[in-house]
């Protein structure tokens, strides 16, 4: 028999038997809101990604782990859910961002960014800059940092998934995510909001995956973290007494690959594009709430 009929036979008798072989995944959580302070005072903080979770052989999770085991599930129907970001606030400290669900599981929302001079950075998938970062969760992310109250004042940058985000004296820059090829070419997610600064300084560039750039008091276009990548927002600029918008993270994605032979569907609430990639099917799910399901047969 050859090598690829003896493949099929295994898949055929797994599934015959209610499990579904193969699977592969990553689930990223929305990214927290960035930060600002009074218009009189200094930068904004920057948020923290959305955590990051993947079993893709030869990637990385998320805070410096390797991918996580391999996944078999049964035939049936499972929790999907794909978090908001959090929202911004130019005068105080952002919100968290929410979690992701895939069944058993959850990616932890990107922490909030502390106010500038005021709170400290939430924790979360990974945390958000302030007067001291908060902390990321292993498996999913790293750390913010902490933001510079000297001029040039800039705040400090978001946690990504796959480094921590850099000191406002430094340079506020937000923490790079993990890339995965698991859709067909490498795209990097969960990456860290950049600090805003004075008029004095230069904002910090949001972390590669969907981090957004700081704001320098005026027009801050890139200050949100992207869509679908879990991104940390950037934090709030001041130019004078003028201080520009903090940005909103980026809401969160769940990406499944599995053999083309496995029927899959999904509930009616749910957004979802498919493609195939090396001879798997590759759902990405870019809305999701809380009652909707993913089911395999």
């Amino acid at each position: 028999m050859a090598n690829s009929s003896i493949s099929d036979f295994v898949k055929f008798n797994r599934m015959s038997a209610g499990f579904i072989p193969f699977l592969s995944y990553v689930v990223v959580a929305g990214g927290g809101g960035g930060g600002g302070g009074p218009s009189d005072s200094g930068a904004g903080n920057a948020a923290g990604a959305g955590g990051y979770r993947s079993n893709v052989a030869g990637e990385s999770s998320g805070g410096g782990a390797s991918a996580e085991d391999a996944l078999q599930v049964t035939s049936g129907s499972y929790t999907l859910t794909i978090g908001a970001g959090g929202a911004g606030s130019s005068s105080g400290s952002g919100t968290k961002g929410e979690n992701t669900v895939f069944g058993t599981i959850s990616s932890e929302g990107g922490g909030f960014a502390g106010g500038y001079n005021a709170a400290v950075g939430g924790p979360g998938g990974s945390g958000g800059g302030g007067t001291s970062g908060g902390a990321g969760t292993a498996g999913q992310g790293f750390a913010g940092n902490v933001e510079s109250s000297s001029s040039p004042a800039v705040g400090g940058g978001g946690g990504g998934a796959a480094e921590a985000g850099a000191t406002g004296s430094a340079s506020g820059d937000g923490g790079d995510g993990v890339a995965s090829s698991i859709s067909g070419s490498s795209v990097y997610r969960a990456g860290g909001g950049g600090g805003g600064c004075r008029n004095d300084g230069s904002p910090g560039v949001g972390g590669l995956g969907g981090g957004g750039t700081g704001g320098d008091g005026t027009v801050a276009p890139d200050v949100n973290g992207d869509a679908n990548t879990g991104g940390g927002g950037g934090g709030s600029g001041r130019d004078g007494t003028s201080r520009s918008a903090a940005g909103t993270g980026g809401s969160g994605v769940v990406i499944l690959s599995l053999p083309s032979m496995v029927s899959v569907s999904f509930s009616g609430g749910v957004t979802q594009t498919s493609a195939v990639v090396a001879g798997n099917n590759v759902y990405t799910v870019t809305a999701a709430g809380p009652t909707d399901t993913v089911t395999f047969s």
